[in-house]
């Protein structure tokens, strides 16, 4: 079963960003920062279920590139998508594969978007 990790300290935009995906992805864990979300990931039981991470540009604690960074050297094969309104964001991700950049704040575009990154991920891995 494909799972999300969804990475936000925010508890009703969290709330309401889980059950929209759930709709799509029966399997949506949140966690409400970056280093909740490193400790989920190094366990080979959820890790190996994880279709995609979804997180926000800024976080608490970390740059979202640091994050974004060590999710990657945790979790090569996983796609990630970073969501941010900040204009120029997606030059700060260059660098790292398979990161995907959303500036939209529509809740069924991240839906249509989070279906469509797993799904291209699922033809890669066929």
């Amino acid at each position: 079963m494909d799972s999300i990790l969804l990475v936000d300290d925010n508890p009703l935009r969290a709330s309401m960003r889980k059950t929209l995906l759930e709709s799509s992805t029966p399997a949506v864990f949140r966690a409400v920062d970056a280093a909740d979300a490193l400790c989920l990931i190094e366990s080979h039981e959820f890790a190996r279920n994880l279709a995609l991470v979804i997180t926000g540009h800024r976080m608490t604690g970390i740059s979202g590139p640091e994050f974004v960074a060590e999710v990657r050297s945790r979790l090569p094969q996983v796609p990630i998508l970073v969501l941010s309104l900040m204009s120029g964001a997606d030059q700060l991700y260059l660098s790292i594969p398979n990161v995907f950049i959303s500036q939209s704040d529509s809740p069924e575009e991240l839906r249509a978007l989070a279906v469509h990154i797993i799904g291209v991920g699922h033809r890669q891995t066929a």
